[in-house]
């Protein structure tokens, strides 16, 4: 697959990527509501969409990443009715709403650095961009996709016929009254808020046009999406949580304001299951990536580097749904262990003395499975089997004559776009020293054996397997892992 093709939800099928204007590549993504510490769904999300606007950049794209911060207007249920998310917080707290916000807000992005996410380009607030919402509310009236009633403006979803063609619900299948109380003052049950009006104890208010209220939790999207990225832009991203409502509503939203095309492209990435159900807050069953990171949850028997947890991730397509374990990440761990003392051994390799290797070949295999839908875990099982072969030849003496080129291309691909690089204070790599004496020890071992001294051969391999050091032989050779 030469040229890149992106699964777009909003026509079912993988289509090759076009972008609007040639070389530049702008991409809006839903960020976090900024009432708690992000968990790992989150990360699911937001390291999968790293990847995809580093793999974008690799390709050679100008790109524009815009991820907003909902800091007002995300209700309780997730519709028209509740609290706002960050007020029952603050109540909860004893802090003000805003003080809820700088808080989550900064563990959101202290915790998303530490798992080697690049920030967005630009990370708007919804409190930061409350002209505009109510500026896109006016032009939904002024089009005849509104009404307004007692302070508040609903879209009325019967005057937009595509609605639904993200999700592939009927309106008649979209009753708010089936989950939730339907507000009394709504035409009908699936139109959705644009504009809320506030009462005297809430704490989040605007004047507006229709009286002091806030907006609803859809249209911040619409409204900060086309201030910084047009009017039409390439590629919407999100949960698959989000397909419906939050994201039909913005289509509705905004194509009801602008009468064109919104995005062109749509990507949702699933969820993160524990024991086969959803993780999240509001199912009680969420742990906090600070959490991962210290160790400090009943469901965790240890603490887990953040690296461990991206490769984890990327282990698993980002459409496809995945299953958190303790097993599963140990099993992530060593993986990316040997992952890792490969990128070592050959990034610390000078010279060259035999004939190249085929690094165009690599090339062509690993950018295949990216531009097959962003495929990170085809294009790690690629790397794995790729990487083997060069150490191989590096330690039987045989290094490539063009290792400063795999080097290169090593740093471009696992640093730049997978985001995988050894750290140097990484305590999943062991230092060279440990290194170079499981290696010596290893030889010792081949000596042994051919000189049918097994007793040796054996005592090396037991009392390494005590230090939780597995040795693998095979006809190749012999091969190691740490086990924990």
């Amino acid at each position: 697959m030469d040229k890149l093709h992106i699964y777009n939800t909003l026509s079912r099928e993988k289509e090759e990527f076009k972008p609007i204007k040639e070389g530049f590549v702008g991409i809006y993504v839903c960020g976090p509501t900024v009432y708690g510490d992000p968990h790992l769904g989150h990360a699911k999300s937001y390291v999968s969409f790293d990847v995809v606007i580093r793999y974008l950049r690799y390709l050679g794209y100008n790109v524009r990443y815009v991820q907003n911060i909902t800091d007002v207007g995300h209700l309780t249920d997730d519709a028209d009715q509740g609290e706002d998310k960050l007020e029952k917080q603050a109540a909860i707290e004893k802090l003000e709403p805003m003080e809820i916000a700088e808080k989550y807000t900064y563990n959101y992005f202290r915790d998303m650095d530490a798992l080697g996410v690049q920030r967005p380009d630009i990370s708007p607030r919804a409190t930061g961009h409350i002209i505009e919402q109510i500026e896109m509310v006016k032009k939904l009236l002024e089009n005849g996709h509104a009404y307004e009633t007692d302070g508040n403006v609903y879209f009325d979803v019967s005057s937009d016929e595509d609605y639904g063609k993200l999700s592939g619900r009927d309106v008649e299948d979209q009753e708010s009254g089936a989950r939730i109380e339907t507000a009394s003052d709504k035409r009908s049950p699936e139109d959705f808020a644009l504009w809320k009006k506030a009462d005297d104890g809430h704490i989040m208010k605007w004047p507006s046009p229709w009286g002091k209220g806030y907006p609803g939790w859809h249209v911040e999207c619409s409204a900060m999406s086309t201030k910084y990225l047009g009017e039409h832009f390439d590629i919407h991203g999100g949960g698959m949580d989000n397909q419906f409502p939050h994201h039909e509503c913005e289509i509705a939203q905004s194509e009801g304001a602008f009468n064109k095309p919104f995005s062109n492209y749509w990507m949702h990435n699933n969820m993160v299951t524990l024991e086969g159900q959803k993780m999240g807050k509001s199912l009680g069953n969420a742990i906090s990536l600070h959490e991962f990171f210290s160790g400090d949850h009943d469901l965790l028997t240890r603490s887990w580097d953040p690296q461990i947890i991206r490769f984890f991730l990327l282990q698993s397509h980002y459409r496809s749904t995945t299953d958190f374990s303790e097993d599963a990440l140990s099993g992530a761990e060593n993986g990316l262990r040997s992952l890792q003392e490969m990128v070592k051994t050959i990034d610390n390799t000078e010279g060259g003395s035999t004939e190249a290797y085929d690094l165009e070949s690599l090339k062509t295999s690993l950018e295949t499975k990216l531009n097959d839908d962003f495929n990170t875990a085809q294009a790690i099982a690629v790397l794995f089997e790729e990487l083997k072969i060069i150490r191989k030849q590096i330690n039987s003496g045989d290094t490539p004559e063009n290792i400063s080129d795999i080097k290169e291309f090593l740093r471009d691909f696992v640093e730049g776009v997978l985001g995988l690089w050894p750290q140097e204070d990484d305590s999943l790599a062991d230092n060279d020293k440990t290194e170079q004496l499981i290696e010596l020890l290893i030889d010792i071992r081949k000596n042994a054996r051919h000189e049918k001294n097994f007793e040796l051969s054996d005592t090396i391999r037991d009392r390494l397997e005590e230090l939780d050091i597995k040795l693998m032989d095979s006809p190749e050779g012999t091969d190691y892992k740490i086990v924990k």
